[in-house]
């Protein structure tokens, strides 16, 4: 199993804050390290999810970049198949696509999220990615 120490870029953070930590499965941390004040509007978050830990499916209706710092995990679209991330891997994510993203099965998971043209407005938060889907990816 990867160990989240050998992948640290920026600090851990603590665990997920209420109300975001109910659109995980499994315990994921969060360090913004840049809030989304009207200074900048690009709000910049170090995430990382523990093994087998994953966002539920949603939306940013200002589009979303990853970029991963660490450990393995998967992104996945809606309609499309799941793309494995490794450190030095980018996803750019238009606005207003279905998505969802987090560690493998066996391995820690970190990436800084860039909220793009956060004034468009908040993620909107869906349904759990089920169990059966996240269990084929190996």
């Amino acid at each position: 199993m990867n160990d989240v120490s050998n992948s640290v870029v920026f600090p851990q953070g603590n665990k997920m804050p209420e109300p975001f930590n109910k659109y995980f499965i499994g315990q994921a941390y969060l360090d913004m390290l840049v809030s989304g004040d009207k200074e900048f509007n690009c709000p910049i978050g170090n995430v990382t999810f523990e093994p087998g830990c994953r966002n539920n499916w949603h939306k940013h209706p200002g589009g979303q970049i990853l970029l991963v710092t660490g450990g393995r995990g998967w992104y996945q679209e809606e309609g499309k198949p799941a793309r494995e991330l490794k450190s030095g891997d980018v996803v750019k994510i238009p606005a207003n696509v279905k998505h969802w993203h987090g560690a493998a099965k066996d391995s820690w998971f970190v990436h800084l999220s860039v909220e793009t043209n956060s004034q468009a407005g908040p993620a909107e938060w869906l349904e759990p990615v089920a169990d059966d889907v996240y269990n084929k990816l190996k």
